[in-house]
């Protein structure tokens, strides 16, 4: 047989020894390192599923730490033991007991028959190398790691700092250059004779035995000066997400992996039936056409955009927001409208009527959210009750966004509202923002109290609209906002509703030809002007001066 198999297991043993059976069954040669830290009893098992198949071996059992020297010993000493007991085999290639044939194992024969000087290994310089995580990339060879990351985590990462601060560098061995890729690789039998047999080894093998995750590196290096041709690629299909941790295989997955043209695919779940089943069964499954490894590529580069942005609007257990890769903050275009409801009549009803939009009232008042249909709860599992809301307003919000996304949604805001969501809604690409400043006179012109006993609460609304509109207006805003103050809107009441249909591409908008009345404003100028006199200063509103015709029928003169 032209090819071996040095397996490398230390979890769910009881798969890995189906796995080299049906190796075994296929004629290949099979050596297996169990973790010595593996369970007794899943070792002793798994010795007795493999006793009877003499093409099975055990190789002398090492305790393994993750990125730790131990796992390129392992790997050396069952690689030596298969070599010394076949001398048939020409291609050794190295798996897990995580690993998976995901193609008969004749395909691979006669893959490596056909190229049977060709080492498989992906091996990158350490300057082109993009996929390291955690910090270390030219350092895990310049510094010394006598201390395990996962087990002894504090030690690792006071030994790394200390020899920041000392300066500490080693130095690299002459005759090689570092460089990595992934630790599953197919090499042929000259190629892993010469890296073990190599003179300079004990130096080598001194140099890599303190690099951090050296089973990533020490092959990938070493090959260089020993390999005829190398094909930097690896013949097993494993996958990394965006924190570095290896994509599992389920049984959903089967389709994929049958259109994948690797030869092995890691990390299976061991419950994953179905895809044990499938592939080493008696009958293989339906060939299905092979694809290029780009297409699984950006299979998996979706997957990671997935994990990471996710569906804009919709959260999980599994995924939070992150500022550091978050686009929208909900899942489809909205629109908020400061003000409008107190300059003009039934303002919802024409939102409604005219966007087709979905218009729920004042969401963040401070009594209650304010339902469209008037109800105490919403599609989404909501209530109207504050306590509730405004525990998370940002996932409140996210919440009404995702239940209405199918109709366009919309609601009103004012600075007598909850103000916590303001810093949202000005992140958020998908708010459209429509301000008219200074509107919140309106609800305390209408209220009959007399100036003086007001002055203190419009002083505090107009604080809250001016944080408000100084957050709509910074550089990293990402909303789309328009502001008008209360004196634009009195100088031309039809401007701020042609610019919300213009906004929403409402087709005719430039010829406005229904738009609500507007509140009883007789009494403003002189309301804004007597604050003034006893001292606040209504700036927001800008400089109301009402005209002299009555303003219905300025609206009409700008319709006509």
């Amino acid at each position: 047989m032209s090819v071996g198999f040095v397996m490398m297991a230390h979890a769910a043993l009881d798969r890995a020894a189906q796995v080299a059976l049906h190796l075994a069954d296929q004629g290949c040669p099979v050596v297996i390192h169990v973790d010595k830290r593996a369970d007794a009893a899943d070792f002793f098992d798994l010795v007795r599923r493999v006793s009877g198949q003499p093409r099975i071996h055990l190789a002398p059992r090492i305790a393994c730490d993750w990125g730790q020297w131990s796992l390129v010993e392992a790997s050396r000493s069952a690689s030596a033991y298969l070599l010394a007991h076949a001398p048939d085999v020409r291609h050794v290639y190295l798996i897990s007991g995580a690993c998976l044939p995901i193609r008969p194992v004749s395909e691979l024969v006669a893959h490596l028959d056909a190229n049977p000087d060709t080492d498989y290994i992906e091996s990158v310089t350490i300057e082109d190398v993009t996929w390291t995580k955690g910090g270390l990339s030219e350092e895990r060879f310049t510094l010394t790691f006598p201390f395990a990351w996962k087990r002894q985590r504090r030690m690792f990462d006071l030994w790394v700092q200390a020899q920041r601060r000392l300066g500490f560098r080693r130095k690299t061995p002459d005759g090689i250059a570092p460089h990595m890729g992934s630790q599953w690789w197919c090499l042929t039998r000259k190629t892993l004779q010469g890296i073990l047999g190599d003179e300079k080894a004990p130096h080598y093998d001194k140099f890599f035995s303190r690099v951090w995750i050296p089973d990533e590196s020490y092959y990938a290096t070493l090959v260089r000066r020993h390999a005829r041709q190398i094909e930097s690629r690896s013949l097993t299909l494993a996958k990394f997400d965006f924190q570095g941790k290896p994509h599992l295989f389920y049984d959903d997955h089967l389709g994929l992996l049958q259109s994948s043209p690797a030869f092995f695919a890691r990390k299976i779940w061991p419950g994953a039936r179905k895809l044990y089943g499938a592939f080493l069964g008696t009958q293989q499954p339906k060939a299905r056409r092979r694809v290029a490894q780009s297409e699984i590529d950006r299979t998996f580069a979706a997957a990671v955009a997935r994990r990471t942005t996710g569906r804009p609007g919709l959260n999980n257990a599994g995924r939070f927001p992150s500022a550091s890769f978050e686009g929208p903050l909900t899942a489809a275009p909205y629109a908020v409208f400061h003000g409008f409801d107190d300059i003009y009549r039934d303002f919802p009803d024409w939102v409604t009527s005219n966007l087709g939009a979905r218009t729920q009232g004042h969401l963040f008042s401070p009594e209650s959210a304010d339902f469209a249909d008037g109800t105490d709860h919403s599609a989404g599992g909501l209530t109207a009750a504050t306590r509730l809301r405004d525990y998370n307003p940002e996932a409140f919000l996210a919440n009404i966004i995702w239940s209405a996304h199918e109709a366009y949604p919309a609601f009103l805001f004012a600075a007598r509202d909850n103000q916590k969501i303001t810093g949202f809604l000005a992140r958020d690409p998908n708010a459209s923002i429509a301000v008219i400043s200074g509107a919140w006179a309106m609800p305390l012109l209408r209220s009959g109290k007399p100036v003086q006993a007001l002055r203190r609460q419009a002083a505090r609304l107009q604080q809250r609209e001016v944080r408000m509109m100084e957050l709509l207006r910074e550089r990293r805003t990402r909303a789309r906002v328009r502001i008008w103050s209360l004196a634009d809107v009195l100088n031309a009441p039809a401007e701020p509703l042609r610019a919300v249909l213009e906004d929403h591409s409402v087709p005719g908008a430039a010829a406005l030809t229904i738009m609500p009345s507007l509140h009883d404003m007789d009494a403003l100028a002189a309301f804004l002007t007597e604050l003034r006199n006893i001292g606040m200063d209504p700036h927001t509103a800008g400089p109301v001066v009402l005209p002299q015709e009555p303003l219905d029928r300025r609206n009409a003169q700008e319709l006509g």
